[in-house]
């Protein structure tokens, strides 16, 4: 099954389990009072068109299934996929993963470093000509925006999908929900020491676009002294590997490599979920590795807040919001890690 970016055990587990939750993938009579198609086959080809991207009247004559039936069983595929595993695939950081995260940013001279955030730009083929002044940008062409965070082992954590092409990584930054658990207070605990100094955030590391907050640190534009060149060449090697994760979601599903072709942008987000669910269904099903590697294998809704809030708890809300966004504590955390990093790798 190696065509479908996984292994065999996961295929036929997927198999069984939409089978179970979806009555569409049953195998049942057509008009002709014939067996119609199999689980196999609807599964089958949902997967090769995630996985080879194009035109749907391309499997046509591989699977002798109609092109209207072959897209609506990508659309039953991507729906009950996000059904059956969205709340294991798509959820965010719990104890456990913050601690092996953290473990790893120990080994690599950046503790508390929880992950690398950056956005891809999707090209939509069928966005109506009336968008096309909000979903067109610099790739002058119209684009949807996934912003994502993923961490050492290419495992996404976050997927933000939705926001037209018009809009930048800050843009993205300021509607995504990605801090708002922190903001809220009810987040996993995140405790380190850098440089002798205590922190109870984590932060993501991030290109020259995003702001100087506590929780993102880029790293220096002009760097001068060798502290800072060195701090500055590890920082950008770790920080690639949202940027690796984005390249090996799209080698293996090359529909997100491809010009989307669907019209709707809730569809568009449901092809999303379920190929960043897929993919780290494959990175749980691998787990014999340590790292996968990149040879081996390039609609959304607002976020919510806790309701009946109080102004207690709004003014709670706005200073962690302030933390969040902290510029002092940015310098502060930078500093030290320019440091730590040095006095850890420097001598080398």
């Amino acid at each position: 099954m190696c065509s479908f970016r996984m292994c065999k055990a996961m295929f036929i587990d997927i198999c069984h389990a939409v089978a179970a939750r979806n009555d569409y993938f049953k195998r049942k009579p057509n008009a002709a009072g014939l067996p119609g198609f199999t689980t196999v086959q609807k599964v089958t080809v949902a997967l090769r068109l995630l996985a080879y991207g194009g035109c749907a009247d391309r499997l046509v004559e591989y699977i002798r299934m109609g092109e209207t039936t072959i897209l609506e069983s990508l659309d039953h595929f991507t729906r009950t996929v996000i059904d059956l595993y969205g709340q294991s695939y798509l959820r965010p950081l719990n104890d456990e993963d913050i601690a092996r995260l953290l473990r790893k940013a120990e080994e690599r001279g950046f503790p508390g470093m929880i992950g690398s955030i950056d956005c891809m730009h999707w090209e939509w083929e069928k966005c109506p000509t009336s968008w096309h002044g909000q979903y067109r940008g610099h790739y002058k062409k119209p684009t949807i925006i996934l912003e994502a965070v993923a961490s050492y082992d290419l495992r996404i954590w976050h997927a933000f999908f939705g926001m037209p092409g018009s809009c930048n990584d800050i843009n993205v930054l300021h509607r995504s929900p990605v801090f708002d658990n922190l903001a809220r207070g009810i987040g996993p605990a995140v405790n380190f020491n850098v440089n002798g100094r205590d922190y109870n955030m984590g932060y993501y590391l991030a290109d020259g676009i995003y702001p100087p907050w506590a929780t993102l640190i880029n790293g220096i534009s002009s760097p001068q002294s060798n502290k800072h060149k060195y701090f500055t060449l590890k920082q950008a090697e770790y920080r690639k590997d949202v940027e690796r994760a984005f390249g090996v979601l799209q080698a293996k599903y090359a529909i997100m490599k491809g010009p989307a072709r669907r019209f709707s942008p809730v569809a568009l987000k449901y092809i999303v979920d379920c190929v960043i669910i897929l993919h780290n269904m494959g990175i749980e099903y691998e787990k014999g590795m340590e790292e996968l590697r990149i040879e081996d294998y390039d609609d959304a809704t607002r976020p919510t807040l806790a309701p009946n809030r109080n102004i207690p708890e709004i003014r709670r809300l706005i200073a962690r919001h302030r933390q969040i966004q902290s510029r002092s504590a940015n310098e502060q955390l930078k500093a030290d890690l320019i440091e730590h990093v040095w006095n850890k790798f420097g001598a080398q």
